[in-house]
C-alpha cells in the first residue's frame, strides 16, 4: 500500500503547478536589478553605450554587456515602461546606459497575485532601485 501511494505521489506531484512566491518574485527583481547594474558598470568601464534588451511579452531581460538572460515564470506578469527615444534614437525595448553612468531610464514591473515589484532605472543618475508594490 505504501509503495502505491509513493508511486502515485511521484506521478502526480511533478504535474502540480508551482506558483511563484512573493520571496521568489522579489528574487527575480533583484536578479534583474543586478543585471542592469552590471550593464551600467560595463558602459562606464568601456566608455561606451550598453543597452539591456527588455522583452515584456516573453518576460525576458537580456544583458547588453554579456550573454546573461533572465526569464521570469509564466505566472508572473511583466510590464516595461520604457522611453520611445533615447539620445536622439528610437529606444523601443531597451534600457541604455552611457559612459557617464547616465541612462535613458525606465521601469520593469513584475506582478503576481502574491504581490509585485518594480525595478526602476533613474535616467539622470543611472541608479537602479527596487520598489515593492501592493496589489
Amino acid at each position: 500500500m505504501l509503495a502505491i501511494v509513493g508511486l502515485l505521489a511521484a506521478i502526480v506531484l511533478p504535474r502540480v503547478p508551482v506558483s511563484t512566491s512573493r520571496a521568489r518574485l522579489e528574487a527575480y527583481a533583484v536578479e534583474i536589478a543586478t543585471l542592469l547594474k552590471a550593464d551600467r558598470n560595463a558602459a562606464i568601464m568601456r566608455q561606451g553605450t550598453v543597452a539591456a534588451e527588455v522583452d515584456a511579452p516573453s518576460r525576458t531581460v537580456s544583458s547588453g554587456a554579456s550573454d546573461r538572460v533572465i526569464r521570469v515564470p509564466d505566472d508572473v506578469t511583466m510590464e516595461a515602461l520604457l522611453p520611445r527615444q533615447c539620445n536622439g534614437r528610437l529606444a523601443l525595448s531597451a534600457i541604455s546606459f552611457f559612459a557617464t553612468g547616465m541612462s535613458c531610464g525606465g521601469a520593469i514591473r513584475l506582478m503576481h497575485p502574491s504581490g509585485g515589484f518594480e525595478v526602476r532605472v533613474n535616467w539622470l543618475t543611472g541608479g537602479i532601485d527596487i520598489v515593492g508594490r501592493s496589489l
